[in-house]
């Protein structure tokens, strides 16, 4: 996730404290990983410093004074410019889980025993995200499908895995 952009774009409904955006980013994004304070400060005195953002006032308060930012005409450039490029595709060449099934039938360990293993921990946490998305709100909801979308996909790579197992032990050991 582009914390930089995301900071941006929430940026465009108006001037916002880094308390302010902290918290609608938590809200709308950080339900597994909330945003740290220092994430929020320096990444806008960054976007500061690129004149993506401006500090559109600073008050006075109980503590330190608080800046309030706001995008500025580049910032809403380079977030539309973010937003219009496509996300490239993971393409999942490299997966611990390929490369734990091909060590183990390399080393002739139990393959099958850690693809089972894996089999339970992939359905442990699609009944997990499953029960998060029916009670969670819209986002809980849109993130939830994304990552059930994942695991199911993983599982579907794991059957036809298992089956050829013994084919496979031949090909990786020669």
């Amino acid at each position: 996730m582009s914390i930089r952009h995301t900071l941006l774009g929430l940026l465009e409904s108006g001037p916002r404290h880094g308390y302010d955006l902290k918290r609608a980013f938590d809200e709308k994004f950080g339900h597994d990983r909330p945003l740290h304070y220092g994430q929020v400060y320096s990444t806008m005195t960054r976007l500061l410093k690129n004149g993506l953002v401006e500090v559109g006032g600073i008050e006075a308060g109980d503590g330190p004074e608080r800046k309030r930012y706001a995008i500025t005409d580049a910032g809403i450039t380079d977030v539309q410019r973010w937003l219009e490029t496509p996300q490239k595709p993971g393409e999942y060449l490299q997966s611990p889980l390929y490369t734990k099934v091909v060590l183990a039938l390399l080393t002739r360990r139990d393959a099958a025993g850690i693809l089972d293993v894996q089999r339970s921990e992939h359905l442990r946490g699609m009944r997990t995200l499953t029960d998060r998305e029916s009670k969670g709100d819209w986002a809980d909801q849109l993130i939830c499908d994304h990552a059930l979308s994942h695991l199911e996909a993983d599982l579907r790579w794991l059957e036809p895995t298992a089956a050829r197992l013994d084919k496979l032990r031949k090909a990786v050991t020669r």
